[in-house]
């Protein structure tokens, strides 16, 4: 059972990085805009995150895409996304990866 929940995570986070805010060339899951990812025992799955700005021109787009990709993996059932914004997003959120993309390093 853990496993599968482990696997199950590892899944959602591919699909997280397939998600794309159409202003920054980074995936969400990168750029540190996911602050949880919560799946319970029925395969039901919150995430909730942030935008870089509460005014995000993009905000609509970001979590339905959030919610189609999530929602096309067969072993979940239902999709939440929350935004959230505190803690407020700031750069220190980015990966190393999203830091060299951006230039950064």
């Amino acid at each position: 059972m853990e496993n599968d929940l482990m696997a199950l995570e590892e899944q959602i986070v591919k699909m997280l990085k397939t998600v794309y805010d159409p202003e920054i060339p980074v995936n969400i899951y990168d750029l540190g805009l996911i602050y949880d990812v919560d799946v319970d025992d029925d395969n039901n799955v919150v995430i909730t995150m942030t935008l870089t700005a509460p005014a995000c021109p993009a905000a609509d787009y970001i979590t339905e895409d959030v919610k189609m990709k999530i929602e096309s993996i067969p072993e979940v059932k239902k999709v939440d996304v929350k935004i959230v914004f505190e803690p407020e997003w700031h750069q220190g959120l980015l990966s190393e990866e999203a830091k060299l993309e951006l230039g950064f390093l």
